[in-house]
Protein backbone atom coordinates (compact mmCIF):
# COMPACT_ATOMS: atom_id res chain seq x y z
CA UNK A 1 0.00 0.00 0.00
CA UNK A 2 1.38 3.13 -1.16
CA UNK A 3 1.82 5.91 1.84
CA UNK A 4 -0.49 8.22 0.25
CA UNK A 5 -3.45 5.76 0.40
CA UNK A 6 -2.12 5.23 4.13
CA UNK A 7 -2.45 8.82 5.05
CA UNK A 8 -6.36 8.49 3.58
CA UNK A 9 -6.94 5.85 5.10
CA UNK A 10 -5.59 6.95 8.52
CA UNK A 11 -6.88 10.55 8.14
CA UNK A 12 -10.50 9.11 7.23
CA UNK A 13 -10.40 6.77 10.92
CA UNK A 14 -9.48 9.81 12.29
CA UNK A 15 -12.18 11.92 11.15
CA UNK A 16 -14.49 9.00 12.27
CA UNK A 17 -13.39 9.24 15.51
CA UNK A 18 -13.42 13.03 16.13
CA UNK A 19 -17.00 13.09 14.97
CA UNK A 20 -17.97 9.97 17.19
CA UNK A 21 -15.82 12.30 19.87
CA UNK A 22 -18.21 15.33 19.24
CA UNK A 23 -21.47 13.64 18.51
CA UNK A 24 -22.59 14.52 22.26
CA UNK A 25 -21.96 18.04 22.09
CA UNK A 26 -23.73 17.97 18.33
CA UNK A 27 -26.97 16.26 19.88
CA UNK A 28 -27.22 18.99 23.10
CA UNK A 29 -26.68 21.54 21.03
CA UNK A 30 -29.11 20.31 18.29
CA UNK A 31 -31.55 19.87 20.87
CA UNK A 32 -32.76 16.12 20.54
CA UNK A 33 -33.58 14.62 23.82
CA UNK A 34 -30.17 11.86 24.85
CA UNK A 35 -32.93 9.69 26.07
CA UNK A 36 -34.22 8.76 23.19
CA UNK A 37 -33.24 4.99 22.10
CA UNK A 38 -31.43 5.45 19.23
CA UNK A 39 -29.91 8.67 20.57
CA UNK A 40 -28.89 6.77 23.47
CA UNK A 41 -27.10 4.01 21.24
CA UNK A 42 -25.57 6.61 19.55
CA UNK A 43 -23.77 8.47 22.01
CA UNK A 44 -22.99 4.66 23.60
CA UNK A 45 -21.23 3.24 20.18
CA UNK A 46 -19.10 6.70 19.85
CA UNK A 47 -17.97 6.85 23.49
CA UNK A 48 -16.91 3.15 22.58
CA UNK A 49 -15.25 3.55 19.82
CA UNK A 50 -13.66 7.13 20.93
CA UNK A 51 -12.22 4.96 24.15
CA UNK A 52 -11.28 1.62 21.76
CA UNK A 53 -9.20 4.42 19.23
CA UNK A 54 -7.19 5.24 22.53
CA UNK A 55 -5.48 1.88 22.99
CA UNK A 56 -2.22 1.18 22.33
CA UNK A 57 -3.34 -2.25 20.62
CA UNK A 58 -5.30 -0.75 18.21
CA UNK A 59 -2.01 0.90 16.95
CA UNK A 60 -0.59 -2.45 16.88
CA UNK A 61 -3.68 -3.66 14.91
CA UNK A 62 -3.15 -0.84 12.42
CA UNK A 63 0.56 -1.65 12.12
CA UNK A 64 -0.48 -4.99 11.43
CA UNK A 65 -2.70 -4.58 8.40
CA UNK A 66 -0.17 -1.84 7.02
CA UNK A 67 -1.45 1.21 8.21
CA UNK A 68 0.91 2.48 11.20
CA UNK A 69 2.19 4.75 11.87
CA UNK A 70 4.55 6.45 8.79
CA UNK A 71 7.48 7.77 10.77
CA UNK A 72 10.28 7.97 7.91
CA UNK A 73 10.44 11.01 5.24
CA UNK A 74 10.12 8.61 2.60
CA UNK A 75 6.44 7.25 3.71
CA UNK A 76 8.45 3.94 5.60
CA UNK A 77 7.40 2.52 8.58
CA UNK A 78 10.07 1.82 11.82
Amino acid sequence: MSPATKRTVRTVLQTTVALALALPAIVAASGIPAALPWVAGALAVAGGLARVMALPAVEALLDRVGLGLIDGPDGGGR
